[in-house]
């Protein structure tokens, strides 16, 4: 523990006071070995749909800002929740206006924007699908036929991006230059639909009769997940999943603490569950502020949401855990940065993977010299098949990797997969009714009971007291057993070295599949291993940091001392190879919100795996024994 988080009395210091209930949770184990889990208490009643809350905040705080994103000047451009309401039902009309229907959809090829949100909230007040997509399946010309599955699986009735030059190509290559297409640029090419028209539209009875028509199975998005596979899979998101959501959450939080003039500041994109539900709704059901961060956790294009927070004091913060080693590190190198950023935040939240202990307990330390307390970090787990929430961690715990009990309303079967690991099942009505076009498929990803399996594993905290919770510990299709049978938790294996291997590894993926001992491929973080070079490390290239000899030696000691802390051959990673090439977006090995797709790494990469068993190992292989 660092010694900023202890006090005088030698004591850990306090976490924040939080404003949520008191953990609860039923425990029905059966014949089988299996357990089901469930919390007891009653629901807090959902809205009808989502935009409930839209309408309830312009009218009760029509002043306070909804949305907030730069401007060209390099300002923020802020929307009200009143404006919003406006501009989304005459945008509203005029789809009704254009003959675009309740139960048709729109595809959204653009990242989050003001004229992104105005676009689906006035959708989804009629009842039209909005289908938003990963922007590189147009971007990229090795994305197009994964948007050709898209436009294939859901037929759209018209096409928003947000400028029109980027996406031309891939409209014409998918066979939608026939469809509308609104643009929200100031003046589109000849033949495109300028934003300003929808907003310039005078809305009328037509659409609250569309309004009161839509209620909880309509249809509110398509999202698509790829998968392992690279190829898309269209997720249908009821009114009903979105808003059980909120009914979750407000359920976990005492009445006084569920709303306010919340700031949140978040880069992850709206086309992905994390965000688009998870996150952007929770800010619309507090009648709070949402800042579109145009940062990324990568080199060079963090500086923006450190910009960002220089002026904004979130309320909550979430992201993933390569943002928040960034994010840690620039506050440590800034103690006004520091303090500003923990003014008034309660909670923190992490997504994608699991937060290396060593990496909770910096934050930590920054939480207890920015504030006298520690700050805690309230992660749920979900996926985009129950929008997205199924555990939520709702109350303080020392430490990484918890994803707390089943939130009310929603039952959780654990399926015994060895001595420690549960397969993780969910079920409720927030679980997804259906995959567009793959009816077999979705048959398939329900149980004889209803249940969805996930395809991960959890374990219990403690077997003999199910109230304190679940922890995550791994993806059941990433793991794999070696030549001697043993078997190899990926997730927990991985997590655990990233973060004993930090700062000079930023991420890592194992191998050791059917071979004889446990590998790993690893990116190294170099500003980090470019101080270990004692002469003239400034003048070398990327490249040279990452085949120096200090840095290999730097890496092999920390490697060593990590399996050390084990016997297990499952938990020691033999030898280690440095990789010069980024994980590649279009060839899926990283997701638009910053997981490494260890399967696919690894099929990609397979000459380099070769070079990990080769006998001898080649010289610039890392041994760590």
């Amino acid at each position: 523990m660092g010694e900023a988080n202890i006090n005088r009395s030698g004591e850990a210091a306090a976490f924040k006071p939080i404003g949520t209930v008191e953990p609860a949770v039923e425990c029905e184990r059966q014949p089988d070995g299996s357990i089901i889990l469930r919390d007891p208490r009653p629901l807090v009643p959902a809205e009808r749909t989502i935009v409930t809350y839209l309408r309830r905040w312009a009218s009760e705080q029509p002043d306070r800002p909804i949305l907030a994103e730069r401007s060209a000047r390099g300002g923020w451009h802020k929307i009200s929740y009143s404006d919003m309401r406006h501009d989304a039902d005459a945008a509203a009309q005029w789809l009704l206006d254009h003959g675009i229907a309740p139960g048709q959809s729109i595809l959204i090829l653009s990242p989050a924007s003001l004229e992104h949100a105005t676009l689906l909230f006035g959708a989804l007040t009629v009842g039209i699908t909005v289908v938003p997509v990963s922007p590189p399946y147009a971007l990229q010309r090795t994305g197009w036929g994964k948007l050709r599955k898209v436009v294939d699986a859901v037929r759209p009735a018209a096409i928003f991006s947000q400028t029109a030059a980027p996406y031309a190509d891939a409209i014409g290559a998918a066979d939608l230059s026939h469809l509308p297409w609104i643009v929200a640029e100031d003046a589109p090419p000849a033949g495109l639909i300028p934003f300003s028209e929808l907003r310039a539209t005078v809305p009328g009875n037509a659409v609250e009769e569309a309004f009161e028509r839509t209620g909880p199975d309509t249809v509110a998005k398509i999202l698509f997940s790829s998968g392992s596979t690279g190829w898309p899979k269209g997720i249908l998101n009821t009114q009903r999943m979105l808003c059980l959501n909120q009914a979750y959450w407000d359920t976990l939080w005492r009445p006084e603490d569920r709303c306010g003039p919340f700031e949140t500041l978040n880069w992850m994109p709206w086309h992905h569950t994390m965000a688009g539900n998870g996150l952007f709704n929770r800010s619309l059901r507090q009648g709070g502020t949402y800042y579109i961060d145009e940062g990324r956790p990568l080199p060079g294009q963090f500086q923006s949401t450190i910009d960002s927070l220089r002026e904004i004091s979130p309320h909550s913060y979430s992201d993933v855990p390569a943002g928040f080693a960034m994010l840690a590190t620039a506050l440590e190198e800034d103690n006004g940065l520091r303090d500003r950023f923990f003014r008034n935040l309660v909670y923190l939240q992490y997504a994608g993977a699991s937060l290396p202990m060593e990496l909770w307990q910096r934050w930590q330390d920054l939480s207890v010299r920015a504030t006298g307390r520690r700050t805690p970090f309230l992660t749920g787990y979900g996926c985009t098949e129950t929008g997205p929430l199924i555990t939520q961690l709702y109350w303080p715990v020392e430490g990484s990797g918890y994803i707390g009990l089943p939130v009310p309303g929603v039952e959780v079967k654990l399926i015994p997969v060895d001595d420690t690991r549960y397969e993780l099942r969910a079920r409720g009505g927030n679980v997804t009714p259906g995959y567009v076009g793959l009816e077999e498929l979705y048959a398939q990803s329900l149980d004889e009971e209803g249940f969805y399996r996930t395809g991960d594993a959890v374990t219990l905290v403690d077997e003999a007291e199910p109230i304190k919770g679940l922890r995550f510990a791994s993806r059941v299709s990433e793991d794999f057993k070696l030549l001697t049978g043993t078997f190899v938790a990926v997730g927990s294996l991985r997590a655990q070295a990233v973060g004993a291997m930090m700062p000079l590894i930023t991420d890592m993926v194992i191998t050791g599949q059917d071979k004889a001992f446990v590998g790993a491929l690893a990116w190294p973080n170099i500003a980090a291993c470019r101080k270990l070079i004692r002469a003239d490390g400034a003048l070398l290239t990327d490249s040279q940091v990452a085949a120096h000899p200090e840095v290999h030696s730097a890496i092999a000691r920390e490697l060593k001392k990590f399996n050390g802390t084990s016997t297990a051959s499952s938990m020691q990673i033999r030898r280690m190879l440095l990789l010069e090439e980024p994980p590649s977006a279009e060839e899926n090995e990283i997701t638009d919100k910053g997981y490494v797709n260890q399967r696919r790494v690894t099929e990609r990469r397979v000459a380099l795996i070769e070079q990990l068993y080769s006998e001898p190992p080649p010289a610039h292989v890392i041994e760590g024994t």
